[in-house]
């Protein structure tokens, strides 16, 4: 006889307590877990979604979130990821407005508030499908386990997988996933409480109310349909007792009918209907508005994908649930990417690697036994119900229905670990009745939450910053070139280029077609003057990818740098060929015209700069300069003035300008667009010289002496300041010796 529930729940070492205790205390062990985080930077993914997404920012409609993807490009673009979650998006855009800008504070704190608050409603979830389904007077749930819902809720609130979902801003869209796909659950159980006769009476309203959150959490993430396959299952296992090896044997040996007008008394096939229909017309939604058309991800992205032997496919697919499903057991080893090289394919069967997937198969087959043939149907129920939550949450990502970008994606395990926890805590309970050593296991239970908090804590700190992320992934995934690409970047852009190059070396020694790295190495390459390699990686970057528009333009520079002039143009144009709309390229193609006096084509080109760019500052600038050096003062005059019409506080214009200016003897007009520049940048030793000469021309010769000193002080070496200032001394002299 199997024990009763009441019996093993009592043996977890966990406190009883009230249902609102519970959840206070799941909350705060939540916040304890990621509350570091709360003052990290904006890393990683961030930057696209957030830092670069116009779609957050005021000045953007509205309604601009509902026809772009997460990352703010357009769903029709042939580059669009195809990812709609535009509630995410809104999100965003509410702490945006709230905050007054990019503030990432803001951001975490919420991601951490939702985590917290999803961890608590777990408690409801988990004693639903441990329990059943019963309510108090109040509608309340009744928690018939109350220490195992306790204890799976305490396993998924400090899981440190969990740590990228939260602190990284991006995994808001599995927290709101989450969320909606409780809130749907739950309200699919309110469907069934109508008195103690559930099966013979259900509330429609309740579970279109159901279907409308489950639309709510496919807007946040599109994982948010499969809590269709889990409000399912639910009626088919809690709501009306199906025995799931029984009803398996009517279908497969079809030695007893299926009792059709029992499922239609009970409602349960109306039920079922109307969530395919409700899932069939958001899937059919969803596609429509994607374009009808898969994203195109690249080899990189998934390399077991487009491996052309079907056998290796499957093997290397069961391979990485079997690191999904290690991640959920041992979450030690984690990465910000588990892509390029990370884990390598697994291209024979004598690979050592196949016995991990052989036993995930044996432990998922050993479960799934004890949740077909148990004798205690409690059992039977729950397990199948933790499998089910396990499972099919993680169905989008498995490469099953369509081709993914990632390998393996710790924010997808979001959800999937509820499941696990489940059964976790659930086994745990069990194991507290039967074994004799009951105080090890429950000191070991205790050791297992303290080392998640720990871990949590720890990896939810290095989320804080892109420098302490990116180097925590080299012990991880050492053979990752991306890891070492982002290593390599983060340090250029913190100025360290000798120890970028190093590492974007490396990026490209692990993967040769790594053409992003190429690009940034020949980058640093050029700006070290080492031309002939950075032309080298540039060439080779768009023979690779010959649409690398940003390689076509970086080439363009290098070859120009090398008097490379014919080479430089049509790589310039290549750029733009690949891309639009380009306005640094346009405006290092004007450069190349300016060096070869091709005046007309480098007005041209910076013209082109300005119209796709408006406040392309260096485009306007060298407009003006080139105008003015060859003498066409008044069209020089009305390029400065309408760029400062866009650019009003842009003193490097202000200096052309009244330059420009002082040469049409327009002494007043040029003197405040001087003193205008030295307000915003009183430092600019060219800008005290070059007014120097104009209260030099204009006969104000005491202030024309001050600014020569002070552009002198700033800068003693500046070229011709001495020689004019010298000049003024002696006009000076003798204007004192010639006075009586």
């Amino acid at each position: 006889m199997a024990l009763s529930d009441v019996y093993w729940d009592h043996q977890i070492p966990l406190p009883k307590l009230a249902p609102a205790q519970a959840k206070v205390t799941v909350a705060l062990v939540a916040l304890l877990c990621f509350i570091n985080s709360y003052d990290g930077e904006f890393v990683f993914d961030d930057s696209e979604a957030i830092v670069n997404n116009k779609d957050l920012k005021p000045t953007t409609p509205l309604n601009n979130i509902w026809s772009n993807d997460f990352w703010g490009s357009n769903l029709s673009s042939n580059s669009s990821h195809k990812s709609y979650r535009p509630l995410t998006v809104l999100t965003f855009r509410l702490n945006y407005l709230l905050a007054g800008g990019l503030h990432p504070v803001g951001f975490h704190v919420l991601n951490i508030i939702l985590h917290a608050v999803i961890s608590a409603l777990m408690i409801d979830v988990f004693a639903i499908l441990i329990g059943g389904l019963a309510y108090d007077e109040k509608g309340m749930i009744l928690n018939h386990a109350p220490k195992t819902s306790l204890l799976a809720a305490l396993l998924f609130a400090a899981h440190p997988v969990h740590t990228e979902s939260v602190a990284g801003i991006v995994g808001r869209a599995d927290l709101l996933c989450a969320l909606f796909f409780q809130l749907s659950f739950l309200t699919y159980c309110k469907a069934f409480n109508r008195g103690s006769d559930r099966n013979d009476r259900f509330s429609v309203q309740w579970l279109v109310l159901s279907l409308l959150l489950c639309a709510a959490a496919m807007l946040c993430k599109e994982q948010g349909i499969t809590v269709l396959g889990v409000n399912a299952a639910f009626d088919i296992l809690l709501i009306c007792n199906v025995n799931v090896y029984e009803l398996s044997q009517k279908l497969l040996l079809r030695k007893n009918p299926l009792d059709v007008s029992e499922m239609l008394r009970t409602g349960l096939l109306t039920r079922l209907a109307l969530m395919g229909l409700g899932g069939l017309l958001m899937l059919y939604a969803r596609w429509r508005i994607m374009g009808t058309g898969p994203p195109a991800f690249t080899e990189v992205d998934n390399p077991a994908s487009f491996a052309e032997n079907i056998f290796l496919r499957i093997v290397n697919y069961n391979y990485y649930y079997s690191l999904n499903a290690w991640l959920l057991l041992c979450p030690w080893w984690l990465c910000f990417d588990w892509s390029m090289g990370c884990v390598p394919l697994i291209k024979s069967a004598t690979d050592w690697r196949m016995a991990w997937l052989l036993l995930m198969w044996c432990i998922l087959i050993g479960l799934i036994s004890q949740a077909l043939f148990s004798q205690d149907s409690q059992r039977r129920r729950t397990l199948t119900l933790g499998l089910v939550l396990l499972v099919v949450p993680f169905l989008p990502a498995s490469n099953i229905f369509f081709r993914v970008g990632f390998v393996i994606a710790e924010r997808v395990l979001y959800l999937s670990s509820a499941g696990y926890c489940l059964l976790l805590a659930y086994s745990l309970g069990h194991c507290c009745c039967w074994t004799k050593y009951r105080k090890l296991l429950c000191m070991s239970v205790l050791a297992l939450l303290c080392v998640y908090v720990a871990r949590c804590a720890l990896r939810s700190h290095q989320w804080r910053t892109e420098q302490s992320l990116f180097t925590s992934a080299l012990s991880v995934c050492p053979l990752n070139a991306k890891v070492h690409y982002n290593v390599g970047k983060n340090l250029a852009d913190r100025g360290n280029s000798t120890a970028a190059i190093t590492y974007y070396r490396e990026a490209v020694r692990l993967h040769p077609t790594y053409v992003h790295a190429m690009n940034n190495l020949g980058n640093i390459l050029k700006e070290r003057n080492e031309l002939i390699e950075a032309e080298q990686l540039l060439s080779k970057a768009v023979s690779i990818q010959p649409d690398f528009a940003a390689a076509w333009m970086n080439l363009g520079i290098v070859q120009n740098s090398l008097q490379k002039f014919e080479e430089a143009e049509q790589s310039y144009w290549n750029a733009i060929r690949f891309r639009k709309k380009y306005p640094d390229c346009y405006y290092n193609l004007g450069r190349l015209y300016a060096d070869q006096n091709r005046h007309v084509d480098a007005l041209n080109a910076w013209r082109n700069a300005t119209v796709l760019k408006p406040d392309h500052s260096l485009a306007w600038n060298n407009m003006v300069i080139l105008l003015d050096n060859t003498g066409n003062l008044g069209q020089a005059e009305l390029i400065g003035r309408e760029a400062l019409k866009l650019l009003p506080n842009d003193h490097t214009i202000m200096f052309s300008l009244a330059n420009v200016l002082g040469k049409l003897q327009k002494y007043k007009e040029s003197e405040g667009f001087f003193l205008h520049a030295l307000r915003i940048n009183p430092n600019a030793a060219s800008c005290h010289g070059n007014l120097a000469v104009l209260y030099h021309r204009w006969g104000k010769l005491e202030l024309a002496k001050k600014h020569y000193e002070l552009s002198l002080k700033l800068d003693p070496e500046a070229p011709g300041t001495r020689d004019n200032y010298n000049m003024l001394r002696r006009k000076l002299d003798q204007l004192k010796h010639s006075t009586p």
